[in-house]
C-alpha cells in the first residue's frame, strides 16, 4: 500500500511538473550576446586560450578572439566571463532515453532525460538503441520544433539482435531477410542510425549494414557473437564501449556464439602491448572504424570507484535510488580483480587507439544497474578520459568534434569557431587545470539559448525511474 501512495504521489508531481514552461529554463534569449574575458576550449583539441571574447548573434557564432581586439556589439548582452571557460556542447554518441526500473525492465525516461542531458552540456546525442522507438522520434520532433528542452537527437532504430538477450523489449530477428525488413521499416519511420547487438550472427550483421548504407546511414554494435575483426571486414562504421566487449581474444571462439563471461576473461589476461592487440588497432585504424568510450558505465563494476554523486541520486525516484544503491553496496562488497584489471587496462587502451589515428567518440549509456545519470554522466566520462591519459584539450575534442564528424555535422556543431551554431558550455573554474571543475556549469547555451541549470536539476528531482 504504501508503495502505491508514493507511486501515486510521484505521478500527480510529474503531471504537475510536465505542465511547467520551458522558459522557466532560460537566463538568455537575446540575440546578441557576448562573453568577456573567458578561457576557450573550442574543441579542436587546441590548447585553452585565455581573455577570450567570443559574440553570439541570431543562435551562430559570430566573434571569437583576443578581448583587447574582438569588437562588442553595442546591443549585446554582456557576460562576465572571467574566471569561467567555455567549452563547445557536448555530442555524446552512446546515449539512451530510457533507465533501468529492475525485472528486466527498462522504462522511457522522456520527460526527464531530455532535459538533464542539456543541463549535463550535451546539445546533439545519439540514442545508440531504444526500447520505445516512436517516444524518441515524437521527442525529436518536439525539440527541434522548440517545444521541449533537449539536445538535437540522432535516432537509432531499435535493437538488432539475436535470440539469447533476457530483456523484454528487445525483439529477436528471424534470419538475413528479417534484418532487411527491420532496417528498411525503421528508416521509412525517420530514425537515421542502427545499432547492432551482442547475440547479432554474421550474414545478419552484414545485411544490415549493406541495407543501412544503400539508405545513407551508419551501423554501430555493441558485439559479442561477432568479434571486431569480423564486424569490420563486412565494413561497420562503428563499434560501442571501446574495447570492453570485444570478443576477438577468446581462445577457441565459436562462429556466431557469444561466448559470455569469457569475454571479460580473456580481455583481463590481455597484453595490451601484444602484436595480436597492436593489428586489431591497426584493423580498426585501417577501415576508418570509429570507437565509443562509455567509461562511465564500465566504472559502476568497479570495486572502490566513487558512488554517484548526491545531487545525481536527487533526481531518482526512492524506490529506484533504493535499488541503485543496494547494488552499488553489494558491488564494494566483492573483491573482483579481473573488474579493477579491465577498468584500468582497457582505458588506456582508448588512447593508444588515438594516439594510433583512430576516431574515438564519448558516451555515457546509463544502463547497468543504474548510476550513470544524464545530467552528471558527461562530465563524468570527460573526467576518466583525463584519468585514463588525455590531455583535457584532447578529452574534450573526444566529446565534441569527434562526435560531430562522424554525424556528419561538424560544420555546424562540435567546436567553438565563427560561423558555427553558439552550442557553448560554460564551466565556472579552470578544468584545464583541474578536471572537476568541470562539474560547476551553471550555464547551457544551444542555439544561442542560455539554460539555467540548477533549475533544470531542481525541477527534475524524484523524476528519474518515472518519466
Amino acid at each position: 500500500m504504501r508503495h502505491a501512495i508514493r507511486l501515486t504521489i510521484a505521478l500527480l508531481a510529474a503531471a504537475t511538473c510536465a505542465h511547467a514552461d520551458e522558459k522557466d529554463y532560460v537566463a538568455y534569449s537575446q540575440p546578441t550576446i557576448a562573453f568577456v574575458h573567458a578561457s576557450v576550449v573550442d574543441g579542436t583539441g587546441a590548447k585553452v586560450r585565455r581573455e577570450q571574447t567570443l559574440v553570439v548573434d541570431k543562435g551562430r557564432i559570430v566573434a571569437l578572439g583576443d578581448a583587447k581586439r574582438v569588437k562588442i556589439p553595442t546591443d549585446a548582452q554582456q557576460i562576465d566571463a572571467h574566471g569561467k571557460t567555455l567549452l563547445p556542447g557536448f555530442v555524446m554518441m552512446h546515449e539512451h532515453l530510457f533507465y533501468p526500473t529492475g525485472h528486466r525492465a527498462y522504462t522511457e525516461m522522456v520527460y526527464s532525460f531530455p532535459r538533464l542531458y542539456l543541463a549535463g552540456g550535451t546539445t546533439t546525442m545519439r540514442t545508440a538503441g531504444t526500447m520505445m522507438p516512436y517516444a524518441d522520434l515524437n521527442l525529436r520532433r518536439e525539440i527541434d520544433k522548440g517545444t521541449i528542452a533537449g539536445p538535437d537527437i540522432d535516432v537509432t532504430a531499435p535493437y538488432l539482435n539475436g535470440p539469447g538477450l533476457p530483456i523484454l523489449g528487445v525483439n529477436a530477428l528471424g534470419g538475413v531477410d528479417d534484418a532487411e525488413r527491420m532496417v528498411n521499416y525503421w528508416a521509412d519511420e525517420g530514425v537515421t542510425s542502427y545499432k547492432a547487438y551482442m547475440h547479432i550472427r554474421r550474414d545478419e550483421l552484414g545485411r544490415i549494414i549493406d541495407v543501412a548504407h544503400r539508405r545513407g546511414h551508419k551501423v554501430t554494435a555493441h558485439l559479442c557473437s561477432v568479434t571486431y575483426r569480423e564486424a569490420i571486414d563486412l565494413g561497420i562504421d562503428n563499434l560501442e564501449h571501446g574495447f570492453f566487449v570485444a570478443s576477438d581474444f577468446v581462445k577457441g571462439k565459436q562462429p556466431d556464439v557469444c561466448p559470455g563471461a569469457q569475454v571479460n576473461t580473456s580481455l583481463a589476461a590481455l597484453d595490451i602491448d601484444s602484436a595480436e592487440v597492436r593489428a586489431l588497432v591497426k584493423h580498426l585504424v585501417d577501415h576508418h572504424v570509429a570507437l565509443t568510450s562509455t567509461l562511465t558505465v564500465f566504472e559502476t563494476f568497479v570495486p572502490g570507484r566513487p558512488k554517484a554523486p548526491q545531487a545525481a541520486l536527487d533526481l531518482l525516484i526512492p524506490e529506484i535510488r533504493t535499488q541503485y544503491e543496494k547494488s552499488w553496496e553489494g558491488v564494494q562488497a566483492k573483491p573482483a580483480p579481473e573488474q579493477v584489471t579491465l577498468f584500468a587496462k582497457l582505458g588506456k587502451l582508448e588512447k593508444r587507439f588515438v594516439e594510433a589515428g583512430g576516431l574515438l567518440m564519448a558516451g555515457t549509456d546509463p544502463t547497468g544497474y543504474g548510476g550513470v545519470i544524464p545530467g552528471y554522466s558527461s562530465k563524468r566520462q570527460i573526467e576518466l578520459l583525463v584519468e585514463n591519459g588525455f590531455r583535457f584539450e584532447d578529452a574534450i575534442r573526444v566529446s565534441t568534434l569527434n562526435g560531430a564528424k562522424f554525424l556528419g555535422r561538424d560544420k555546424d556543431v562540435g567546436t567553438l569557431e565563427v560561423g558555427k551554431r553558439a552550442d557553448i558550455v560554460v564551466v565556472d573554474g579552470d578544468p584545464v587545470q583541474q578536471t572537476s571543475a568541470i562539474e560547476n556549469m551553471p550555464l547551457v547555451f544551444k542555439n544561442g539559448v542560455g539554460y539555467k541549470t540548477e533549475a533544470i536539476f531542481a525541477a527534475m528531482k524524484n523524476t528519474v525511474g518515472l518519466n
